[in-house]
């Protein structure tokens, strides 16, 4: 059985293949945006897609999967004072999904597993998932990847209780990923000032200007190491492959908008 997952590795027969056996398809999502002075900031987008292809590596013998080049743009307009950030608003990333969910029915694929990893997509993402299962009558499955793991990744991590920005968690995935990328000389200035502290339960916007003044680090990056790193991939592939081989979050949407649907009886 053929093992390679990823879309853009592959010709058309060949996922036209895929769609026949209901293959699952993963789209990882992240930003373009700023992330310290000691990381790039393609690290969503680079997370989330490795992310995506370990998961499908570890299940492709057994379930068809094919991984999507990543969603490279997300909401990220609160990283702009920092600079090097490109960002989508609402409707636009909004757009963007649907055609891609539309073209995915096209192409005879019913399943999707949106890997998320920057934390500005999460609340569209819950709202753009369930229009859009609703609309193309397929399962449509969104998650951002620090959430999968949480206790995994908080026994992992010394400093912090879990993922944060540019801190030691994502630090240290760069460097298990590629240590290159880590301006390491940088990493000793990258703390931020205090931010404030808002009163739980309240909701508004803040940049980071304001969420992480100085550095735009929120976090611990000084404490990271590529094992680390490794330990985390490790915990997240394992929750992500559990997940596209549960059963219960792959059956057929209630088609709640059909004309009538208030009327079936009980």
């Amino acid at each position: 059985m053929p093992t390679e997952t990823r879309w853009d590795r592959m010709t058309g027969p060949e996922l036209k293949a895929l769609a026949a056996r209901d293959a699952l398809v993963i789209l990882p999502i992240g930003s373009l945006e700023q992330h310290g002075p000691h990381l790039p900031v393609w690290t969503d987008s680079a997370c989330a897609h490795e992310f995506a292809l370990r998961a499908a590596a570890a299940v492709a013998e057994d379930l068809p999967v094919a991984v999507l080049p990543p969603v490279w743009l997300g909401l990220s307009e609160h990283h702009l004072p920092f600079g090097g950030t490109i960002t989508l608003d609402h409707a636009t990333f909004q757009a963007v999904l649907r055609c891609v969910v539309r073209s995915l029915v096209a192409d005879g694929f019913r399943r999707l597993l949106i890997v998320n990893g920057h934390g500005g997509n999460i609340d569209p993402l819950a709202v753009a998932g369930r229009e859009l299962a609703v609309e193309f009558g397929i399962p449509i499955v969104t998650t951002t990847w620090p959430q999968v793991a949480a206790k995994e990744i908080a026994g992992i991590l010394t400093t912090q209780p879990g993922v944060q920005h540019a801190c030691e968690g994502e630090t240290s995935l760069w460097l298990a990923l590629d240590a290159a990328q880590v301006r390491q000389e940088k990493i000793v200035e990258s703390l931020s000032n205090p931010p404030p502290n808002p009163p739980t339960g309240f909701v508004r916007f803040y940049s980071f200007e304001e969420r992480a003044p100085r550095t735009g680090v929120r976090g611990d990056p000084r404490a990271a190491t590529a094992e680390k790193g490794e330990a985390i991939f490790a915990a997240v592939t394992r929750a992500l492959a559990a997940a596209m081989r549960d059963p219960v979050l792959w059956t057929t949407p209630d088609p709640v908008w059909d004309a009538g649907r208030g009327l079936k009886p009980q």
